[in-house]
């Protein structure tokens, strides 16, 4: 990367910061380019040097945020997806601190972004935010325990909506009780709810 190219990389980074920062107090329709370029420290020409509009700088925000997420899971893929291969159903349970830890830890290292998800639900997309839990952990679970996919919605919408609520009070608790504890908190639900020791 070269210094110019470097250099428009920092200032899309401060422009993304400044709106998630922006996010935590307002909603996405009454934030304007002008308190993006005051938080950013750039100037409006700037602004629309990288960007059309605040919408752009949001999904570009979100792209940054799920890329992120997945390299937090990059290390245990293959372990993941080997496990369910050649684990018997009986031997597989998956809602463990294993794959919840680096799931709340991104949360954690990222509170502003769930924050202002929770605020901006609609403008910043909080369904995407739990996308990337769905599709990499939820449904091959589903599949595996050969849930039909007409019904897979309803369980997913289940346990998610359970992982929100648990997530929404620790980040109120500004994410005080340790990974480990809300990892057991939600292992621990899901087991009560599905009467399995599997799923």
């Amino acid at each position: 990367m070269n210094k110019s190219e470097s250099k428009y990389f920092h200032t899309a980074l401060c422009m993304d910061e400044a709106l998630i920062a922006l996010l935590e107090r307002k909603d996405l329709e009454y934030i304007t380019v002008k308190e993006i370029c005051e938080k950013a420290g750039v100037n409006r020409s700037t602004f629309y040097l990288h960007y059309e509009t605040i919408a752009d700088l949001a999904n570009e925000a979100l792209e940054n945020v799920n890329k992120r997420f997945l390299s937090y899971f990059a290390q245990d893929a293959d372990d993941f997806m080997d496990k369910m291969d050649s684990n018997e159903l009986k031997d597989l349970i998956f809602i463990t601190q294993d794959y919840l830890q680096p799931y709340l830890r991104f949360i954690k290292d990222n509170k502003k972004v769930y924050r202002a998800a929770f605020r901006n639900p609609n403008g910043m997309q909080a369904d995407v935010r739990y996308g990337n839990l769905k599709e990499y952990i939820l449904k091959p679970i589903l599949k595996k325990f050969e849930v039909p996919s007409a019904l897979s919605q309803y369980y997913i919408a289940y346990y998610i909506e359970g992982i929100i609520a648990i997530i929404k009070e620790w980040l109120n608790r500004d994410c005080l009780d340790s990974i480990e504890t809300i990892a057991d908190v939600i292992e621990k639900c899901v087991r009560a709810s599905s009467g399995t020791e599997a799923f």
